[in-house]
């Protein structure tokens, strides 16, 4: 085939447009793997993450995206098989983008994550099967994927599950869970540092001239930048992030939650005062149930219950809610809204609804910095990793067409990179709310610290699978480690196993999916198109 033949330059100018929707399908749907648990458990807001997703996304893109900017090399298809037949593998291309897209559009709609990886294998098989039957196909790298499927979430969620027994035996059961923390803090940062770090490193960015390191240069710059950041963690970070969590505390103790004056002594059963708790919003209500102490043996949430308390208690109608001021440690008097109430055990205490381990605001507060930094390194990685689904097939298109070769021996076009991360982008503003809520909101429930341990559980999986060459899926690993850490974090009744269930429906159906979409484009365009 003569390059940039003129009578194909409709192959391309569809096969961008189909790029940006795949990559639009992609960044409405891949990218919760990212930003899902820190929205989920409130440490960022939807429009944080949307600005935070936009730029490390488009920078993976650019610095790392070009490792795997053909999925037709990754092993699936013989592309050699198509020499002397170029416009066929053109073909075989564009029904992949079409299908992929089609099938990411869908899942998103219904609120499901899936993989782009696998939807994009599954349409490659697709229309080759269409175009050349099984020849050429590498069915030992389709079955290795689909061990994946099993491997990738049980692994990822068993790392995760460690991380967090790890948290909960230093920090969590502790007396003094705040000073525990600051005193790990260094250890959790220089750990985050370093794993992504060497992932960024080794093998890293042919544009920073780090495709060549080798991997104990790689090794030795991570673990000494790693202890360089617990240095300056200790030295810097941990003083001012403690006085700024105490001054935080402190604010907000301070609110009262709309109910009225904190130190209004209205009587009990006084409809005014159940009046103006009519209102309180559930969001307020899991605040205020989170300063109340916590019996350690027991692990129930207790306050104290007296007549004779000088800022009373009146019994909400109806819901068996309590509001009770009490006096903070900086003689700030709070209004407290307890939902739940079981039974008073006959020494004026009143047992609250049993929830797991505590995790108190500072606690909180201080994992929410980690789990930002983790998800900025996940934004990175992902962005390096998935633009290669979106315009994987697009720039096998262009190449074919600039080169008239199916060797494609051209370097990936830059303008590609940033072509693809920009269309990823558009897609998590304008639809990614959808599986962002799914991830992070409604599998479970997710704190600062669990979402943590979420973010490197599932980060170190990926890194240490791609580096043994297992292909394996974010979506898979993210979606295993917050299952495994919201059972044990809380019980089996703090996930969804319907939704989780319909999840795993979808990562099945998948391959074959994406494959007989593939397959019936591929087929259509044979029997359309001449050449």
């Amino acid at each position: 085939m003569e390059p940039y033949s003129t009578a194909l330059y409709w192959i391309v100018i569809v096969g961008f447009i189909i790029a940006f929707a795949l990559a639009f399908g992609i960044g409405a749907n891949d990218v919760a793997n990212s930003f899902g648990t820190s929205v989920g458990s409130k440490v960022l807001t939807l429009m944080q993450a949307c600005v935070l997703a936009t730029i490390f996304e488009i920078a993976g893109s650019v610095l790392i995206g070009y490792k795997v900017s053909d999925t037709m090399r990754k092993g699936i298809l013989d592309i050699t098989m198509y020499k002397d037949e170029e416009v066929l593998l053109m073909l075989g291309c564009l029904s992949a983008l079409a299908s992929s897209a089609v099938w990411l559009l869908v899942a998103t709609f219904f609120k499901l994550p899936i993989s782009g990886t696998h939807s994009i294998v599954g349409s490659s098989i697709g229309f080759s099967l269409v175009a050349k039957g099984t020849k050429g196909l590498h069915w030992n790298t389709l079955f290795t994927i689909i061990g994946s499927w099993f491997i990738s979430p049980v692994l990822s969620g068993i790392t995760s599950l460690l991380v967090y027994w790890i948290i909960k035996k230093l920090i969590l059961s502790k007396k003094d869970s705040f000073e525990a923390g600051l005193l790990a803090l260094p250890i959790f940062y220089g750990l985050t540092i370093i794993i992504n770090v060497f992932s960024i490193i080794h093998d890293g960015p042919k544009l920073l001239y780090m495709d060549n390191i080798p991997m104990w240069i790689a090794i030795v710059a991570s673990l000494c930048i790693g202890i360089i950041t617990i240095i300056v963690v200790r030295l810097f970070v941990v003083p001012w992030q403690k006085k700024k969590i105490m001054r935080d505390i402190q604010r907000e103790n301070a609110v009262n939650f709309n109910i009225g004056e904190s130190c209004d002594p209205t009587p009990e059963g006084s409809p005014k005062r159940s009046n103006r708790n009519s209102h309180i919003s559930d969001r307020q209500i899991t605040e205020a149930n989170e300063m109340l102490p916590m019996d350690k043996s027991t692990k129930k949430y207790v306050f104290p219950f007296s007549n004779s308390d000088k800022n009373g208690y009146t019994p909400a109608n109806g819901n068996n809610q309590i509001v009770e001021s009490v006096m903070t440690p900086n003689s700030s008097a709070v209004p407290l809204i307890v939902s739940q109430v079981k039974k008073s055990n006959g020494n004026g205490d009143v047992e609250m609804q049993e929830i797991g381990e505590q995790e108190t605001p500072q606690v909180s507060k201080l994992f929410s910095f980690l789990q930002i930094l983790t998800a900025i390194f996940g934004s990175f990685a992902h962005g390096g990793n998935d633009v290669s689904n979106a315009i994987g097939p697009l720039i096998a298109v262009w190449l074919i067409f600039k080169e008239g070769s199916v060797e494609q021996k051209s370097e990936t076009p830059f303008y590609l990179l940033i072509y693809g991360g920009v269309g990823i982008s558009v897609g998590l503003w304008l639809w990614g709310r959808r599986v962002i809520q799914t991830i992070g909101e409604d599998l479970t429930k997710i704190t600062p610290s669990t979402g943590f341990t979420i973010e490197i559980g599932a980060a170190f999986t990926v890194l240490f699978a791609s580096k043994i060459g297992l292909p394996i899926s974010t979506t898979h690993c993210k979606v295993g480690s917050v299952v495994f850490v919201g059972y044990f974090s809380s019980s089996k009744k703090g996930v969804d196993w319907h939704l989780f269930r319909n999840i795993i429906y979808a990562w099945v159906v998948t391959v074959p999916v994406a494959a007989l979409l593939s397959a019936g484009c591929m087929f259509l365009l044979q029997n359309v198109v001449s050449y």
